[in-house]
């Protein structure tokens, strides 16, 4: 205090400019938090989108008693066939292409393995003294 005196300033009005100027940023954010809607950041969902999602798939032990079971399972097949709409089939090209890796693939494995036991097995009967 004895400093803002030399310089002719008094500390105690600086003290009051900043509390008022916290004070008016703390009254902003907590109007925008509860009057605007959430801005998502980062990858962080809102709390509308939230709100939204949780009770959009939720459904009541009523409604699920109320569909009987043939129309579940009419349901469920329609839902399969939707599913498969969207799949991305491989042309024939690609197909055998893909054919074509997977059995050089594991005719490479199959090598490998056969050839590890059949070097194991003679291993383990010239140590162990069997009839060869």
């Amino acid at each position: 205090m004895a400093e803002s005196k030399r310089r002719g300033e008094d500390a105690g009005d600086e003290r009051l400019d900043e509390d008022a100027i916290v004070d008016d940023v703390a009254d902003d954010d907590a109007t925008s938090a509860e009057d605007e809607e959430p801005v998502s950041r980062g990858g962080t969902a809102t709390r509308k989108r939230a709100r939204a999602e949780s009770t959009e798939g939720r459904k009541t032990r009523k409604d699920t008693e109320r569909i009987g079971i043939f129309a579940r399972i009419a349901r469920f097949f329609r839902e399969v066939v939707a599913e498969l709409r969207k799949v991305i089939w491989p042309t024939r090209k690609e197909l055998l292409t893909y054919t074509a890796v997977v059995v050089t693939f594991v005719a490479v494995m199959l090598a490998i393995v056969g050839g590890l036991d059949y070097g194991f097995a003679k291993a383990v009967l010239f140590v162990f003294g069997g009839k060869s």
